[in-house]
């Protein structure tokens, strides 16, 4: 019988939850590797979205399945729905698309800059109030992003950086979504309707651009998938054994599993502009996670010192 859990339920295993969010890291860097090698094959873009979401369906119904939460996927808010997977899927274009037009490293690098938009996006779709801390990471984030592009020096592919930026900002515009739908749906219903919508469009994208492949670009293309399945069960498995704010400096290990990697595989190096630029962008995300979590922990007490209002 399957294991019933909520969707908020954790375990006090911080650790745990640490590691397996380090992996996902590690594997969501292979998953974009093969991207890369997918892409100098020939191998269409949308073929490579289209396999990504195909392997994540069957993993997101089993997950539910296992934590008892099938029930969740029932939903009210279907243009929400929509709007998410027109957000999700673009997102997920725009970032693969920037790892086929940049090295590695600099790909993941611009791709830290989400959390910087998203902080805008908050502050002016969702009225979120925000003080000088977080205007002020917002402001070294940008100094960051300025550092890595270099301008005037060792030029970085500008189609490649402006759809990396890009691609950023529209990720904010998903975690600012998703904040939004957290209000009235479930987790389980999010992630199952985002894996089966998205299908649609993809579908029909593949068929249009799609063609055959010899056996090893076939291996690819299952292996991206995989990866990309085995990288979300680890992500949603994290969040069950420790809390956002613990594991969220784990995602920053990407960077170095992406220049790894790139330089294993691609014999990519990274430039000195990413090494200065990157910290900066990384230091104001994580600013802007300790302030977030600050002022969370501010209400709660002063709900708890105030329970009448």
């Amino acid at each position: 019988m399957a294991a019933k859990f909520s969707d908020t339920e954790t375990s006090p295993r911080p650790v745990l939850g640490i590691l397996l969010r380090l992996a996902a890291m590690a594997i969501l860097s292979l998953m974009f590797a093969l991207v890369k090698l997918a892409g100098e094959r020939g191998i269409h873009l949308t073929e490579s979205l289209f396999y990504r979401q195909l392997a994540g369906l069957p993993v997101a119904i089993a997950w539910l399945w296992w934590t008892g939460a099938l029930a969740s996927i029932r939903t009210t808010r279907p243009l929400q729905h929509g709007i998410r997977m027109v957000l999700g899927a673009s997102a997920m274009a725009l970032n693969f698309s920037a790892m086929l037009l940049l090295p590695m490293a600099e790909a993941t690098t611009f791709g830290f800059a989400a959390q910087i938009f998203a902080t805008i996006l908050a502050a002016l779709l969702l009225g979120e109030p925000t003080g000088r801390y977080r205007w002020g990471a917002v402001a070294l984030g940008f100094v960051g992003v300025l550092i890595a592009l270099q301008p005037g020096g060792e030029a970085i592919p500008l189609q490649g950086a402006a759809v990396a930026l890009v691609g950023a900002l529209v990720t904010a515009g998903v975690i600012i979504q998703l904040r939004r739908m957290a209000q009235t749906e479930p987790a389980g219903a999010i992630v199952f309707w985002f894996s089966l919508t998205s299908l649609v469009p993809l579908g029909i994208a593949v068929l249009l651009f799609g063609k055959n492949h010899d056996a090893e670009s076939w291996a690819i293309l299952a292996g991206l998938s995989l990866a990309g399945a085995v990288a979300q069960i680890l992500l949603t498995a994290s969040l069950r054994h420790a809390s956002v704010a613990a594991i969220m400096t784990m995602d920053y290990s990407a960077l170095l599993w992406s220049a790894f990697i790139g330089f294993a595989v691609f014999g990519e190096i990274p430039s000195y502009s990413i090494w200065l630029g990157a910290p900066l962008i990384i230091g104001a995300g994580l600013i802007i996670a300790w302030r977030e979590q600050y002022l969370a922990r501010k209400r709660a007490m002063e709900a708890a010192e105030y329970p009448f209002g």
